[in-house]
């Protein structure tokens, strides 16, 4: 192991030693209690830098991109636009995804479906394909005019997720990790559940790197979690193996780590020791979390039938909620298949079918349980869909390509203001009129609720103080916070 010590940079090898002399003096005063406190308060989170009104997220990641003028950008001006072409003066030589660049024509596409006010609030949305959601509109927080740089999936989604366009870096969940620890010693603080679509047409790949700690330590990333059989890979013993010989096993594990670690000082090797007690707790407690079916009769009238369809969105959501309960910090929801660049008319429907009654049901079950008011939830994908049909027209089906100008998404609990209509775009949903909302602007307002100043909550990484919200110019959006 001497070897490594030989290899730090030189940057490593100052920073390492840049207060060695004003420690050492400070602990020959007040001895060996301030190094052993020193230590317990370096493993753990750093903390808020004020009373949080979230203590959980849970969020749902609709992948591919939901049409927000099929949703809740509603724009009856359109129907008088039917086949014709988007003006150039409401592109305004924006660019486009290779698979619309080419065509000779873009034609308008209205929105096919029934458009109603839902709650007190009045927030004009698809009644028609979201009955059970309108009813909990004035608990809701619909942001109209979330914007991002990127066009494409994989950057759209890393920069929603993460901050940044390119990979490896920490996502949300990491970083709630990091900021506030965990709620149960037994559980991942950080927790991922990839749901299965009813209709699976055109499907996103969805990988680990969404989850990443990146330059975090590995403790804060995301632990995920199967659809179906084993939960966690591993999480029950070999035939013959008892949980005795499991407990010498790590253990002994352990006790070599602590030799590696004392003798080189890699953090990431108490990562792995943290990890494989992590492990070995669980193996008690992830079996009552997913054994669903002691869930009470009113849950599943309440999620809906599908909820008891392992990998459904209803059975995912559920489960989300029971892992809130139990004290997990941050669970990542993904739903894929919202990448409608054709059939909007016959995909659409079933996309909301899956997510409509189960999402309702989360915003009621938190609320019957105390917890709303303290759990943040979070609904939308990675960017919109143009008003423009890629390739062919009729009345009753169209596709919609990638479109970053502006996008919808929702906040519910956990401090977001219910009722909040925010932000407007132009008739055609290509552009923000009033209030825009920078990604970093909605990544700033989600780390307010969870009680950190964004602009002060970062890690030293490479030299730099690096932040979720990067160095965008980013804000706090007041008004979407109670």
């Amino acid at each position: 192991m001497k070897p490594f010590d030989t290899l730090q940079s030189r940057r490593q090898f100052f920073t390492n030693g840049r207060n060695l002399l004003g420690s050492a003096a400070l602990t020959s005063l007040l001895g060996d209690a301030l190094s052993r406190q020193s230590f317990a308060a370096s493993s753990h989170a750093m903390g808020p830098h004020f009373a949080p009104k979230a203590k959980r997220v849970i969020y749902l990641h609709m992948v591919g991109g939901p049409s927000q003028m099929d949703l809740f950008d509603y724009k009856p001006e359109m129907m008088k636009w039917y086949d014709k072409d988007l003006p150039d003066s409401i592109r305004q030589g924006q660019r486009l995804t290779t698979m619309t660049s080419g065509q000779a024509r873009f034609p308008i596409a209205p929105s096919k479906f029934k458009f109603s006010a839902a709650g007190e609030c009045g927030m004009m949305m698809n009644t028609e394909l979201l009955p059970n959601l309108a009813k909990k509109a004035d608990d809701m927080c619909f942001m109209r005019t979330l914007h991002t740089e990127a066009i494409n999936h994989e950057p759209a989604i890393a920069a929603m997720q993460t901050g940044r366009q390119i990979a490896n870096f920490p996502c949300m969940g990491a970083w709630a990790s990091y900021g506030l620890g965990s709620m149960n010693e037994n559980l991942p603080t950080f927790v991922v559940l990839v749901a299965i679509p009813s209709n699976r047409e055109q499907e996103q790949a969805i990988s680990a790197r969404l989850w990443a700690s990146g330059f975090l330590p590995g403790e804060h990333a995301g632990v995920s979690f199967r659809s179906s059989g084993d939960p966690i890979l591993y999480i029950n013993n070999p035939p013959g193996v008892p949980d005795s010989i499991r407990k010498r096993t790590i253990d002994g594990l352990n006790q070599l780590n602590e030799i590696n670690y004392q003798t080189v000082g890699d953090p990431e090797t108490q990562t792995r020791i943290k990890q494989y007690e992590m492990a070995f707790r669980m193996q008690a407690s992830v079996p009552e979390l997913t054994d669903i079916n002691k869930e009470p009769e009113h849950t599943w009238k309440l999620y809906g039938e599908e909820a008891k369809k392992p990998g459904s969105f209803a059975n995912t959501v559920l489960m989300a909620r029971r892992l809130a309960e139990r004290g997990v910090r941050f669970v990542q929801v993904y739903h894929n298949n919202w990448d409608h660049h054709s059939n909007v008319g016959g995909r659409m429907p079933a996309q909301c079918k899956d997510v409509d009654q189960p999402c309702a049901a989360l915003i009621e079950d938190l609320k019957q349980r105390g917890m709303f008011d303290d759990t943040l939830i979070i609904w939308g994908g990675e960017f919109g869909r143009t008003i423009y049909s890629q390739g062919g027209l009729t009345k009753e089906n169209y596709g919609r390509d990638h479109h970053p100008r502006c996008f919808s998404m929702w906040m519910a609990g956990g401090g977001a203001k219910g009722g909040t209509i925010y932000g407007e775009t132009d008739d055609f949903s290509y552009n923000i009129v009033k209030d825009p909302v920078h990604i970093s602007d909605f990544h700033a307002t989600v780390l307010h609720l969870l009680g950190f100043h964004f602009d002060r909550f970062s890690y030293k990484f490479q030299g730099l103080d690096a932040k979720l919200t990067g160095i965008n110019p980013a804000k706090v959006i007041k008004e979407l916070i109670a």
